[in-house]
């Protein structure tokens, strides 16, 4: 039964790589302005499920339903569109442009959507001050730290307002203070916009910021319950 206001939702999710079961019946479900953890061991599915989840990978069988539309049942041009406007991501290694500076970078998905220049950039200015990376935005990727990129990456994912955030190990290239600070802001920028964030991590402390936790483990799900 779909969980009454979830925004995204999975239902008996399958996906095979030949003899490889990655999902064999994985749930999901996520609200506006919630942060779900998705934790697994390596190889559990995790992965996938983001995948799927984001409408990259179509899953072999299941129902995916986002904001009250089928995701499966949409054309590839239908799902680019959402991942273009209403979904952002964010990688374990930023995937930021290095020939672009990073205002740029940020800048990208609105110019891609169509919008000016000098309103794309003043938008993204306004998300790198957010995510206190201002004073990098004329550098090139690979003149700034680890975490100055993956904030960058983040302020990136967040300037179309998407309606809902997938976080693929954002801290797992980084030490641990500055995958705290990247945790904090990503949280309270999504929070505070309202959006959704799907956040597939291994670390527990990683895990600490979300609202609630899902385990996968062999393809399947589980829904923990955060003890407070």
């Amino acid at each position: 039964m779909t969980p009454t206001g979830s925004l995204l939702t999975a239902s008996a999710l399958r996906k095979s790589y030949g003899p490889t079961h990655a999902l064999d019946g994985a749930e999901f479900s996520i609200h506006p302005g919630e942060v779900v953890a998705v934790m697994g061991p390596s190889g559990s599915g995790k992965s996938t499920l983001l995948h799927c989840l984001a409408g990259i990978v179509t899953p072999d069988s299941g129902t995916i339903t986002y904001a009250g539309r089928e995701l499966t049942a949409m054309s590839d041009a239908e799902r680019s569109a959402l991942r273009r406007t209403e979904f952002g991501f964010v990688f374990q290694f930023g995937q930021l442009v290095p020939e672009l500076t990073c205002l740029e970078n940020v800048a990208l998905p609105l110019r891609l959507a169509g919008t000016r220049r000098r309103q794309a950039e003043a938008t993204a200015l306004e998300w790198m001050d957010r995510l206190q990376v201002a004073e990098v935005q004329d550098k090139r990727p690979g003149e700034v730290s680890g975490g100055q990129g993956q904030r960058v990456a983040v302020a990136r994912a967040l300037v179309t307002a998407p309606r809902v955030v997938f976080a693929d190990e954002p801290t797992g290239a980084l030490d641990s203070l500055n995958g705290e600070l990247v945790m904090q802001l990503l949280t309270e920028a999504a929070r505070s916009a309202n959006a959704a964030v799907v956040l597939v991590t291994h670390e527990t402390r990683v895990a600490a910021y979300s609202d609630r936790e899902i385990v996968v483990r062999d393809g399947r799900s589980r829904d923990m319950e955060r003890i407070v």
